[in-house]
């Protein structure tokens, strides 16, 4: 009788362990969480490039009275410096070997 009851005990556990990895992977697969959190990091750093020169800009109007035309020039320069830095970094998870999943 109690080896019965150890038998069911594991597949009782195993089956635990299986619905909490069920739980723990939501349906979304290693290369599928990766390309998500790669294209948050493209996103985050163009962002925070536009967020950074334009506050720049401001300050430079704040201090040279010149306004907005510090602000326009630095969302501008920071619109471009984020594009062309958001395309590197997708090229770079382009080439990255991880890739293959």
């Amino acid at each position: 009788m109690t080896d019965l009851s150890e038998n069911n005990g594991g597949e009782d556990l195993d089956r635990r362990i299986a619905e909490a990895q069920a739980k723990h992977d939501r349906g979304i697969s290693t290369a599928e969480g990766r390309a998500e959190s790669r294209g948050w990091a493209v996103g985050i750093e163009f962002v925070g490039a536009v967020l950074v020169s334009g506050f720049i800009g401001w300050l430079i109007d704040r201090w040279m009275g010149s306004k907005p035309w510090a602000l326009i020039v630095m969302l501008v320069l920071g619109f471009a410096a984020g594009t062309r830095r958001a395309m590197q970094t997708a090229s770079d998870f382009d080439t990255d070997p991880g890739n293959d999943d």
